[in-house]
């Protein structure tokens, strides 16, 4: 396994179309998603959750946004609609980041939201850790309300976005990095 440090400078996200077969068994899925959890959590609240879209599911799902969008516009392409139906069966899995934040009497929302963010970066982290890739990205279901019941959100909840998961099928390109002297400070 790389050391921290190492990981820490070189992890990439690889975008969901260069993910491909195998993605995690059980056993890693379960060490994914606790080390994800841990993170801050004031209150121990959990305020975030998570929903795995794999196999039939994913194609469910896919189908039920396909629908949904046909339904809204019977002139939706046929590319657009076999796109929906392959959202999340284009790779093994996709984990849906689930925010429950919500008002409480101690901890503001937006703690609780960055949680949730955090749990995200765990993720990844996570998912890389154990030899696989992954892609952290919204898209339009993850603000759209009706999609959101269609993909298994309750009151109160939204997506923080979807986590495509699986094994890269070339190696992750660099991108241009942020040039940390612009973003620091002194007071």
């Amino acid at each position: 396994m790389t050391d921290l440090l190492t990981h820490l400078r070189t992890r990439r996200s690889i975008p969901a179309p260069q993910l491909g077969e195998p993605g995690p068994d059980a056993a890693s899925l379960t060490d994914i998603l606790t080390i994800a959890a841990r993170v801050p959590d004031h209150g121990k609240l959990a305020p975030w959750r998570f929903i795995l879209y794999r196999g039939d599911g994913a194609a469910r799902a896919g189908a039920a946004l396909a629908d949904l969008l046909a339904g809204r516009d019977p002139a939706t392409s046929a590319d657009r609609l076999a796109f929906e139906r392959a959202r999340f069966t284009r790779v093994p899995l996709t984990i849906g980041l689930v925010s429950r934040a919500g008002p409480h009497v101690k901890v503001p929302e937006w703690e609780q939201q960055l949680s949730a963010g955090a749990v995200g970066v765990n993720l990844l982290h996570a998912i890389h850790a154990h030899g696989f890739a992954a892609q952290w990205i919204t898209e339009w279901p993850s603000f759209d309300a009706e999609a959101g019941t269609l993909l298994g959100l309750q009151d109160g909840e939204r997506f923080a976005g979807f986590v495509h998961v699986g094994t890269p099928k070339q190696p992750p390109f660099e991108r241009d990095r942020p040039d940390i002297a612009k973003l620091v400070t002194e007071f």
